[in-house]
C-alpha cells in the first residue's frame, strides 16, 4: 500500500492508545506527533509541496495496525492540493470528482458556460442599448413633469398674486380655479402618457431579462442537481463495515443538506482508506501547516479538533464500531471547587474552576448556576454573564430575574469592570496597547470564531505585560487582559490572531496547543451595585504558575 508510511522514528517504547480519540477534542498521541513531524518533514523534502503548503493547508494523520500487526500511518490534506485532490504519499480523495472526463466536470464546465452566455447577453449591444433607453425614458419623463410643476407653480404664485389685490370679480375667480383645474389635469395626462413610454421601453429590456432570469435558473437547478449527484457518490464506511451516502448520513443527522466541501477533510479521507483497505485505526490528529488563513487563527504546527459543520455528521457515522473517548470527562468532581466570594440579597459571586460550565450544556457536568441552584435552594439563580468552561475566575451570578435584568443591563452599558490574568505562549512584540479586532463565529468549525472586518461585531481589549516568566522550558508572558467587549472567544482569539498579540494563551486547543489547562483566570471584577448604589470590587487570588 503506498499510502501506508512505516514510522523512520524509534516508537518501541511508545504505548499504544487504549482507546480512538474523539477527534474534536484530543490532545495528540504521541505517534501522532511523531507521524506529524515525519510528515511535515515529507513534504519540506518535496519543493512544490512545500511551495503550496506554504501557504497554509490543514494536514491530518491516523495511525494504523495492518493485518500483520505492525504500525504504520496514514497521511491526508483536506480539500486540494496544488489543484488536485492526489498526491503522492496521501491517502486519495474518498470519490475522485475532479477528474478531467468525469461527469462532475463535464457539468460543471456546462454550469460555467451557463455563466459565459449570462455574461454575453447583459454584454450586448442590444441589451446595453434597451437599458439606456429605459433610462433615456425614465430622465425624460423626470425632466418634463419638473418643467410641468414648475410652470404650474408659477401659474398659482400669479393667481395668489391676482387673488391677494382685492379687485376679483366671481367670473374672474372662476377662471382662475378652471385654470388650476386644468393644468392639473395636464399633469396627470402628461405623467400617464410618459409612464406609457417608459414602460414600452421596460417591456423591450424585460424580455431580455427574462432571458437572463430562465438561464440562472437553469443554472440553479442544474448546480442543485450536481450538489446532490456529488453527495449520492461519497459513499462513507464505517468501523461495522457499513456504508452510507454523504446525502443520508446528514438527512439522518439533522435533516439538513450536506455543506459544500463536505468528505474532503482529512479526517474522512483517512478513515476511508483505512476501513476499505483492513487497517486498524488506533488513533488520528489533524494540524496546520502554513500561513493562516486571513480572519481565521491557524498556527504553524498546532493541532486542531475536527470542523463542526462539515465533518461531525460525517465523523459520527463513520466513528461507529471503535471505541471513542467521549468528548470530555464530566468533571464534576471540578464543582466542588466552586467558591463563593460574595453574596447579598440579589447577587452571588463565584469563583469558577476552569473544567466548569457556566450554565447547564449539553456535556460537562454541573454547571456553576446549577450549583448555586443547589447551594442557595432555589432554582432562580440565573448566571448574569459567562465564562468558557476552560477560564477559571469570577462569575457573577442573580438571584432572580430583576437582579438579573440589572445585572445584564450593566455588561451590556459596559460599566462593569473586568481584568483577566493569561499566561501567553511566548513573547509578544509590545508591553502594552489595544487591540481592536470584530468577530464572528465560524460556523463550519464551532465553536471557533473568526476575525471578520466585514460583518463582525466590535470586540476591543486592552492589554500589558506584567512579567516574563519560564513555564515549560520556554519563556512565556504573564499578561493582564482588559476587555473593554464581551464577545465570545475574545480574549482567546485577540491574543492569537496575527493582527493581536500573534501569541495564544497556553493550554488554547481551539487557536493555540494544548497544556494541562487554559492558562485564562477572570481576576478582578468593578461595578456599581444596580440596588444599592455601592461599589462592589471583587479580586480572585490566583496564580498560576506553580499551581498544579
Amino acid at each position: 500500500m503506498e499510502c501506508l508510511h512505516r514510522y523512520t522514528s524509534d516508537i518501541r517504547n511508545v504505548e499504544l492508545p487504549v482507546r480512538f480519540n474523539n477527534p474534536f477534542k484530543y490532545t495528540p498521541h504521541r505517534l501522532c506527533e511523531l507521524a506529524a513531524g515525519e510528515l511535515r518533514r515529507f513534504v519540506a523534502a518535496d519543493e512544490r509541496l512545500a511551495g503550496e503548503v506554504a501557504k497554509g493547508k490543514m494536514m491530518g494523520v491516523l495511525v494504523v495496525r495492518d493485518a500483520a500487526g505492525e504500525l504504520g500511518y496514514l497521511a491526508a490534506f483536506s480539500g486540494l492540493l496544488g489543484g488536485s485532490n492526489v498526491q503522492r504519499g496521501f491517502v486519495p480523495p474518498v470519490f475522485d470528482f475532479q477528474s478531467p472526463d468525469g461527469y462532475f466536470k463535464r457539468e460543471e464546465s456546462g454550469i460555467s458556460l451557463i455563466n459565459r452566455r449570462i455574461a454575453d447577453v447583459k454584454g450586448s449591444a442590444e441589451y446595453i442599448a434597451a437599458a439606456e433607453a429605459v433610462d433615456a425614458a425614465r430622465r425624460s419623463m423626470d425632466e418634463q413633469l419638473d418643467a410641468m410643476r414648475r410652470e404650474m407653480r408659477v401659474a398659482k404664485e400669479r393667481r395668489d398674486a391676482v387673488r391677494a389685490s382685492g379687485a376679483l370679480s366671481a367670473a374672474d375667480d372662476a377662471a382662475l380655479v378652471r385654470e388650476s383645474q386644468h393644468l392639473k389635469a395636464e399633469l396627470k395626462r402628461l405623467t400617464q402618457r410618459l409612464q406609457q413610454q417608459v414602460e414600452l421601453q421596460k417591456e423591450r429590456l424585460a424580455l431580455l431579462d427574462a432571458h437572463i432570469d430562465a438561464l440562472k435558473e437553469e443554472r440553479r437547478c442544474r448546480s442543485a442537481a450536481l450538489q446532490e449527484w456529488l453527495f449520492d457518490n461519497f459513499i462513507m464506511l464505517n468501523a461495522r463495515g457499513e456504508s452510507r451516502t454523504l446525502t443520508k448520513i446528514f438527512n439522518d443527522y439533522g435533516g439538513v443538506v450536506p455543506p459544500a466541501g463536505a468528505g474532503e477533510c482529512a479526517a474522512p479521507k483517512l478513515l476511508q482508506y483505512a476501513y476499505s483497505h483492513s487497517l486498524q485505526p488506533l488513533c488520528m490528529a489533524e494540524f496546520w501547516l502554513g500561513a493562516s488563513p486571513v480572519g481565521e487563527v491557524r498556527r504553524d504546527g498546532c493541532f486542531y479538533g475536527s470542523c463542526k459543520g462539515k465533518c461531525e455528521p460525517i465523523l459520527s457515522f463513520m466513528l461507529q464500531g471503535l471505541e471513542v473517548d467521549g468528548f470530555m470527562s464530566d468533571n464534576i468532581g471540578a464543582s466542588c471547587d466552586i467558591k463563593i466570594l460574595y453574596e447579598d440579597e440579589w447577587l452571588v459571586v463565584a469563583d469558577k474552576p476552569s473544567g466548569v460550565l457556566s450554565v447547564p450544556g449539553k456535556v460537562g457536568g454541573l454547571s456553576v448556576q446549577e450549583w448555586l441552584a443547589c447551594h442557595f435552594g432555589r432554582e432562580d439563580i440565573l448566571v448574569a454573564h459567562r465564562l468558557d468552561m476552560s477560564t477559571s475566575g469570577l462569575l457573577v451570578a442573580a438571584k432572580g430575574v430583576g437582579a438579573y435584568k440589572a445585572m445584564q443591563a450593566l455588561f451590556a452599558r459596559r460599566e462593569v469592570s473586568k481584568k483577566y490574568l493569561a499566561l501567553l505562549d511566548g513573547v509578544p512584540l509590545n508591553v502594552n496597547g489595544e487591540i481592536s479586532l470584530p468577530l464572528s463565529p465560524d460556523y463550519l468549525n464551532r465553536p471557533s470564531q473568526k476575525v471578520d472586518y466585514a460583518s463582525g461585531k466590535e470586540a476591543v481589549t486592552k492589554y500589558e505585560v506584567l512579567s516574563v516568566e519560564e513555564y515549560g522550558g520556554r519563556r512565556c508572558a504573564l499578561v493582564a487582559l482588559y476587555p473593554l467587549t464581551g464577545r465570545t472567544h475574545q480574549l482567546r482569539v485577540h491574543c492569537a490572531h496575527k493582527d493581536g498579540l500573534d501569541t495564544p494563551i497556553v493550554g488554547d486547543e481551539l487557536y493555540g496547543k494544548s497544556d494541562r489547562r487554559l492558562m485564562l483566570h477572570a481576576v478582578h471584577l468593578r461595578f456599581v451595585h444596580p440596588f444599592t448604589g455601592e461599589v462592589v470590587e471583587l479580586e480572585s487570588d490566583f496564580q498560576f504558575l506553580g499551581v498544579e
